[in-house]
């Protein structure tokens, strides 16, 4: 490839390694969340909910990098299946408020391991090189 395209190779890209490697993590959650239904999404999702137990969708949208297209057929198939609730706020009915139910609360037992499981796995990093990379893609992110 002429030098003028030096750009353009795979393996010159930052971004081509941060996505393969995304998928791959992405990836590894999947034994863990398939027999419970789960999509990574869904997940993370839970993850927001159980900690905070109600948020706007606008809210959950920022924290979780995630525009409203993805989410807002991610929360109706939620609700659907009983894991949440949606309801447009009293102050602002622009705003739609997303809680955890208790069959969402039930299912963060079956979801605790998960990261234990995860961080036990076989991965090249050591505890102080992940840190630094997990410090480094909150830095990429503006976080």
């Amino acid at each position: 490839m002429a030098q003028e395209y030096e750009q353009l190779k795979l393996e010159n890209q930052l971004c081509f390694p941060l996505y393969a490697c995304s998928r791959k993590i992405v990836g590894s959650y999947t034994p863990y969340l398939k027999p419970l239904g789960l999509t990574y999404t869904q997940y993370i999702v839970f993850m927001v909910l159980w900690e905070k137990e109600s948020v706007n969708v606008g809210q959950l949208g920022e924290t979780l990098c995630l525009d409203a297209g993805t989410l807002t057929p991610l929360l109706k198939r939620l609700e659907k299946d009983g894991y949440v609730t949606r309801k447009r706020s009293e102050e602002d009915e622009r705003v739609t408020i997303v809680s955890i139910t208790n069959k969402g609360n039930r299912l963060k037992e079956k979801c605790k391991d998960i990261p234990l499981k995860l961080s036990a796995s076989d991965h090249p990093l050591t505890e102080k090189e992940a840190n630094e990379l997990y410090r480094l893609l909150y830095k990429v992110l503006g976080k």
